[in-house]
């Protein structure tokens, strides 16, 4: 019985739920305080509708590092050091209802954050 059902639609009170569905939303950002406020904006949106949510898992931080000589001419000894850091985590929204599609479509995100949104 069990089976059957999560082969077809469920029709529950907040809408349809598409069964053996999930949203996962990836954020990136250089900020992980920005990071944080957007993950928990989504996670607000999703369990709003009544849709599990499993998240946000942090990942790990991507460092890029760059070495400049501070010289354009001699002293090859004087360098900077610069570092860039690429904050991630990802979100799993587990059977989406069309409500939960609508409330994360009109979701206003701060400047800075980078999402991606692949549905499985």
């Amino acid at each position: 019985m069990l089976q059957l059902l999560l082969k077809r639609k469920i029709k529950s009170n907040i809408g349809i739920i598409v069964a053996n569905q999930s949203i996962r939303i990836t954020l990136k950002a250089f900020d992980h305080r920005v990071l944080d406020l957007s993950a928990q904006q989504i996670l607000d949106a999703a369990e709003r509708t009544g849709s599990a949510v499993a998240g946000p898992v942090p990942l790990p931080t991507s460092i890029r590092r760059f070495c400049v000589i501070r010289s354009p001419h001699v002293d090859k000894d004087s360098r900077e050091h610069f570092e860039l850091r690429v904050h991630k985590r990802i979100i799993d929204i587990l059977e989406p209802s069309s409500k939960t599609i609508d409330s994360l479509t009109g979701l206003n995100v701060p400047a800075g954050v980078d999402i991606n949104i692949k549905m499985s």
